[in-house]
């Protein structure tokens, strides 16, 4: 404590002395005034050799004789060409700091340092300290629901880390690195964390955005302090999420970036097998990585967490369904099926926001009348009735009648659950809910189909305003069908021309001219949903069948 006192004495002296000089310097060294009119008097009669022009409350004046002044600065926009034309030297230079604000900072700069240790450069390891979580994480891979193959490679993972022995003794190297990637809200952390749990390791966890700091190298000195963690504890899991932060090809414009990374592959080359560490990180953009972090013997392993299929969504539902009590009549099967390219954590939502409608109307169990609400203040957000016209809700009614229809007839895998025309707190004036069955691959006629529905809407709305009084309600649909249109055309070669940009639009026209003629077909039906949806405003899937039964459903499923 008396070393440390004693350097705060000195450099507290050390400020002083430079205060006291530099307010002494500027004192004497302080030039004379000069009145603004005595200035043009003297620089007409060529007194004066150079004037320098400030951002600030002064000119600099520089007489032929040496001597200096200063003059007030006028702020004219003609004052620098007055001074041209009588020949005098102009120079134009900011304002120079106050001698007292520059000691000031000075002051403000040392008493920092002080407050910070004293240390000097070893005052800044505070920044550089890692905050991760040690423990054994109490979450194994039971408590996870995800595909088969993902859960083997990540008990093969567990096996690596509990008995090393039996697969060093075959030669097998464990990986040293493995990427975790796919969709946001997957479950990547948290199948992290269960590996840690299963092979009852230490589990250390840091987000990218951790690594990368105002101050440079403070993000390869955390990456060396987490390495260095992980080895004291005998080995255990490194986890590192989103390292997009710091993992991105590299391209020279951001040295503590690339200084991170760098200390990160360094860090990854030096550890050996024996060391009981495995380096596990998330991304949702593998494409987006700088190569020689997925090169061999980094990142070399890469396992894929997609979107869960029906039985994996099933299992998901039934674990956070454990501390929850439910009707008898809410069948968690139903749910699985409806949620289609859900993803874990939406799940998760989707139960608890029904547990919280449950608790608003102080029930004792979550209904079934909870769960619906919560999946549409999920998938389209809270109802606001009242908010639309009468005309409005007439267009409405008509454009979701046209989706709906169009769903039942070109979409006859879908389950159409639900039309209404109240609008949602997410800017939707309406919508039409289907559910569509899980599908790995896609044909060209079922994608058409999809355009066709997403274009169903603008379809019928033409069909009763006419082209020129559309609205602007198709926005999103519009938005949808030309993004499966240019995906058909650019990356799936499903155009007829070759030209991307041709088959594009030739694939639009198409769709909604298949959307025009459907619609006209059966538009004594659609006419019939449109006054339902006036009438009810919602119509749920019971409610649908009748008025749709004398439509036979064309066959646009994926042929065999």
């Amino acid at each position: 404590m008396k070393n440390k006192r004693w350097q705060g004495l000195m450099v507290l002296g050390m400020i002083g002395a430079l205060l006291i000089f530099l307010l002494a310097r500027e004192a004497g060294d302080a030039p004379a005034r000069l009145s603004y009119p005595e200035f043009w008097q003297l620089a007409e009669h060529g007194k004066i050799e150079s004037v320098t022009l400030g951002s600030g409350d002064t000119w600099q004046v520089q007489f032929t004789d040496g001597t200096r002044a200063a003059t007030p600065n006028p702020r004219a926009t003609d004052g620098k060409e007055r001074l041209l034309a009588l020949g005098i030297d102009v120079r134009e230079q900011g304002e120079p700091m106050p001698a007292l604000l520059l000691a000031a900072l000075a002051l403000g700069g040392a008493l920092l340092l002080l407050r910070g240790g004293g240390r000097g450069a070893a005052g800044l390891q505070k920044y550089a300290a890692v905050h991760a979580d040690e423990r054994v994480p109490d979450v194994t891979l039971s408590d996870v629901a995800i595909s088969a193959d993902t859960m083997q490679s990540m008990r093969d993972l567990a096996s690596f880390l509990k008995h090393p022995e039996s697969f060093i003794r075959l030669g097998a190297r464990r990986p040293r690195g493995v990427m975790l990637y796919g969709p946001p809200g997957t479950g990547k952390t948290l199948l992290a964390r269960a590996l840690a749990g299963e092979a009852k390791t230490a589990f250390f966890a840091l987000s990218g955005s951790d690594f990368v700091q105002v101050y440079v190298g403070v993000g390869a000195s955390r990456v060396r302090e987490l390495f260095r963690r992980a080895r004291k504890a005998g080995g255990g899991v490194i986890f590192i999420d989103e390292i997009d932060a710091i993992g991105k090809s590299r391209d020279n414009g951001n040295d503590e970036r690339d200084q991170t990374l760098n200390a990160l592959l360094t860090e990854m080359s030096g550890f050996s097998g024996q060391d009981g560490i495995i380096v596990l990180a998330a991304t949702n953009r593998l494409d987006t990585l700088d190569a020689a972090l997925l090169r061999e013997g980094r990142f070399d392993r890469r396992i894929e967490v997609g979107l869960p299929d029906y039985g994996e969504r099933l299992k998901i539902l039934q674990v956070h369904a454990r501390n929850k009590p439910l009707a008898e009549t809410v069948k968690l099967q139903d749910l699985a099926r409806r949620t289609t390219l859900f993803s874990g954590a939406q799940l998760e939502t989707l139960l608890n926001e029904a547990a919280i409608r449950a608790a608003r109307r102080e029930g004792m169990q979550i209904e079934p009348e909870d769960m619906e609400a919560a999946f549409c203040a999920v998938t389209v957000g809270e109802e606001r009735p009242g908010k639309l016209s009468e005309r409005e809700k007439r267009t409405v009614a008509w454009h979701e009648a046209g989706h709906a229809l169009l769903t039942h007839v070109m979409q006859p895998e879908a389950q159409l659950a639900r039309v209404t025309i109240i609008p949602s707190s997410r800017g939707a004036a309406g919508y039409s809910m289907s559910v569509q069955p899980d599908r790995q691959l896609r044909t060209r006629k079922e994608l058409m189909a999809m355009i066709s529905v997403a274009l169903g809407g603008r379809a019928a709305e033409e069909m009763l305003l006419g082209q020129d009084d559309v609205t602007t309600g198709a926005a999103n649909d519009l938005k949808r069908a030309r993004e499966i249109a240019s995906a058909m055309a650019r990356e799936w070669a499903m155009g007829k021309t070759g030209d991307p940009a041709a088959d594009e639009k030739d694939i639009l026209r198409e769709a909604m001219e298949t959307a025009r003629q459907c619609l006209q077909r059966y538009e004594s039906a659609l006419q019939g949903l449109a006054q339902a949806l006036l009438t009810r405003e919602t119509l749920l899937e019971e409610e649908l069948r009748p008025l749709l039964a004398g439509i036979a459903p064309e066959d646009a499923a994926p042929e065999a």
